[in-house]
């Protein structure tokens, strides 16, 4: 018996042999594969549980949502865009529900390890804004810490001085990430306090000169933050469950 095409294009059938030799010229069958391996495990998972569950009111309140943000509310109109999107109704409301038990999903995976996560990731999390006059010389570098000690200006010294890039925004480094910090300079800064000049310090055969303008510590109260790690774990878990797949692909 004869198999289905794949596609037909310009009235052309494309069986899935031909579609995969594609995808393997192209270099994306690894891609391609990631993806269905991927979905595979989500809804394995998600009918393997008694715990997810997606009233069908939200889903159908979202979808009502979605059309009149998007001037979708006429039935004419919302059916050129779902077949614009290749899609009909039924797999649109699959995909919005899908799309809920997902988020059910990554919480009951993840909720257990957010916090050892979070807490192993705290130093790369939490963030500090530094300005910074950066030189060459180790005397010029005394020089104008002793200057700034008696009232000089840090931000004029910066721009007059500094052989950073920022030297143009008065040395102002902006939000840094507290693991990309070299050692020695981290170790100065975490017992700074705000506003306050430390240095000389020397890093990769330059000498910097640094003010504290403000911590920015993370904190799982940040929704946001919350989410990211949420995510990251998630990807972590079903890379891990990848891992364990037995996979063939199998062409006739």
């Amino acid at each position: 018996m004869e198999s289905s095409p794949f596609l037909i294009v310009n009235d052309q059938p494309i069986f899935i042999n031909k579609a995969v030799k594609y995808l393997q010229a192209s270099g994306k069958l690894a891609q391609f594969m990631g993806e269905i391996l991927r979905q595979y495990i989500i809804e394995q998972e998600i009918e393997s549980r008694d715990d997810i569950q997606v009233s069908p009111a939200l889903t159908e309140q979202t979808i009502i949502d979605f059309r009149l943000k998007n001037q979708l509310n006429d039935p004419k109109t919302f059916q050129e865009w779902l077949h614009n999107n290749a899609t009909d109704y039924a797999t649109f409301y699959e995909s919005i529900a899908l799309s809920f038990k997902l988020e059910k999903l990554k919480v009951l995976i993840t909720e257990h390890k957010i916090h050892e996560y979070f807490i192993e990731r705290k130093i790369f999390l939490d963030r500090v804004i530094i300005s910074r006059i950066i030189v060459d010389d180790l005397e010029v570098a005394q020089e104008l810490q002793a200057q700034i000690a008696e009232g000089g200006s840090f931000e004029q010294l910066a721009k007059e001085y500094s052989l950073a890039e920022d030297h143009m925004v008065n040395g102002m480094m902006g939000p840094v990430s507290r693991g990309t910090i070299p050692d020695q300079l981290r170790a100065v800064i975490d017992t700074a306090n705000t506003g306050e000049v430390v240095g000389p310090i020397e890093i990769e055969g330059r000498y910097g000169l640094f003010r504290v303008e403000q911590f920015l510590p993370a904190s799982l109260e940040d929704i946001q933050l919350q989410q990211s790690l949420q995510n990251e774990l998630f990807e972590k878990w079903l890379v891990e469950k990848i891992q364990k797949l037995t996979v063939k692909l199998q062409m006739s």
